[in-house]
């Protein structure tokens, strides 16, 4: 391998490196994947999968508070036995890893174990060896932001790199960061009986953007825990052993501190100084999302590591993008799909389209719903939070939606289909909403765009309108 030109080599194995590979690996057979060791994807060790699993078991501990409502009794009893919780967590995570590794398991000695390095263009140097190539694809994936000074706690300090490694929980947790891993893993954390308090130096929480909506949200979770937003945390050592935590007008002392300040790029010794191009203040080169290529270079960079957005779904679609073009398959440049982010905290946070912030309020309509009143919700005991959707003044056509609801995760793609289609909402309005269901709640929102629109004919079954009972809508 030293010795013969590779036609592409992949650095890193994770989503997008995987997806590219599927693609080079139909192409051709000269091609090697490097990566430093922690085989399995981001997503299956320490992202999407095991944090879901912990959610899961939260929540469901969560319900006991919901049993006398719905005439069960004994919930007083339960307990939650968290290290079975995380043993469950690791044993789920191992799974999902073990079948990740049957993709790379099989390329015998085109999978490379190692740091690797770019001397040039078309040039890698792992484990003192060079490959030379005519492609390169790097998807090298992100690691937590840790801020220097935080090093200094020892195993005080907690990432989801690390968190579901524990063999039990912190009487007391302090969460900084509350994006989508603060939102989701402070409310999961509290629903297992954590004391949680949570600091946000951001007045907008999980990714929003609509004051409405984070104004809804931040209020459901501060009637489970702690939520201080808007001013930056300062963490240090107290004088027992603790950890002090304080933004200037709260303070608190905690066991241990989860940093969920974000994700940045594993780029540090790269070597993509050595491609010649300018690099921003993280080392990242300027990426052309349609190609995810490094300008008029054979070199490109998909998934976390391009700081696009660090979702699994668009590092799947960035590693097919780079591997297709890597492997000679395809030249042109590709439409993106509709941009969808979902917060798996309850209620489910999603933001589809073009953001609030995003949009000129005087070319845009907005229709909202809240669901204190929907029927499906009100049985479910999940009558809370609201959905804003944008449409564009006059056409009706779908831009946008930011919302926090009972099963918004379902409607964020139905929602996501709908703008990838270019529907408006009286399209929407002609599609069939099933009762009782959640999905009535969008059908609302519709219908509150819909009356600032002009309306449809009368023979038009988008203007069937709300017949004015809770019990059906």
């Amino acid at each position: 391998m030293d010795e013969a030109i590779l036609d592409v080599v992949v650095i890193g194995a994770g989503t997008a490196g995987l997806a590219a590979l599927r693609e080079i690996r139909k192409r051709t057979e000269h091609f090697a994947l490097i990566d430093d060791g922690k085989w399995g994807t981001t997503c299956a060790r320490v992202g999407c999968m095991p944090s879901k699993a912990l959610i899961e078991a939260a929540d469901a501990f969560h319900r006991r508070r919901d049993f006398d409502v719905f005439g069960i009794r004994g919930a007083e009893a339960l307990h939650a036995d968290v290290p079975a919780v995380l043993a469950r967590v690791r044993a789920l995570r191992d799974q999902f890893v073990a079948g990740v590794r049957k993709v790379t398991d099989t390329l015998g000695e085109r999978a490379i174990t190692g740091r690797a390095r770019i001397v040039a263009p078309d040039c890698i140097e792992v484990n003192g060896r060079r490959l030379r190539t005519r492609r390169i694809v790097v998807a090298t994936g992100s690691a937590p932001v840790v801020p220097a000074p935080w090093q200094a706690l020892g195993d005080r300090l907690v990432t989801t790199d690390t968190l579901f490694d524990r063999d039990d929980l912190p009487a007391r947790v302090a969460v900084v960061g509350m994006g989508a891993v603060g939102a989701e893993v402070a409310q999961a954390l509290s629903r297992l009986g954590v004391t949680v308090t949570a600091f946000g130096s951001s007045e907008f929480v999980a990714g929003l953007g609509d004051p409405t909506v984070n104004a809804t949200l931040l209020a459901s979770l501060r009637q489970e825990f702690a939520v201080h937003v808007g001013l930056p945390a300062v963490v240090s050592e107290a004088d027992d052993g603790s950890v002090r935590v304080s933004n200037g007008r709260q303070e608190v002392q905690v066991d241990a501190v989860l940093a969920a300040l974000g994700r940045r790029p594993v780029v540090d010794g790269l070597g993509l100084d050595a491609l010649g191009v300018p690099l921003d203040e993280h080392g990242v080169p300027l990426v052309d999302p349609t190609t995810m290529r490094i300008g008029a270079l054979q070199v490109f960079v998909a998934g976390d590591a391009n700081a696009h957005a660090p979702l699994q779904h668009e590092a799947a679609d960035e590693g097919h993008i780079a591997g297709l073009i890597a492997s000679g398959a395809v030249a042109r440049r590709f439409r993106r799909r509709v941009p969808m982010s979902i917060v798996f905290c309850d209620p489910e946070v999603a933001v589809v389209g073009r953001r609030f912030t995003q949009l000129d309020s005087g070319d845009v309509l907005v229709g909202e719903y809240r669901f204190e009143r929907q029927g499906r919700a009100r049985i479910e005991q999940r009558a809370r939070g609201v959905l804003r959707l944008y449409a564009a003044r006059g056409i009706g056509l779908l831009l946008g939606a930011e919302l926090c609801a009972p099963g918004g995760a379902h409607m964020a793609h139905l929602l996501a289909l709908a703008m990838e289609r270019t529907l408006t909402v009286h399209d929407m309005l002609r599609m069939p909403f099933y009762h009782p269901v959640l999905e009535e709640g969008l059908r609302s929102a519709l219908r509150a765009l819909a009356s600032q629109l002009p309306p449809c004919g009368e023979s038009d079954l988008a203007g069937c309108g709300p017949i004015g009972a809770d019990a059906l809508e």
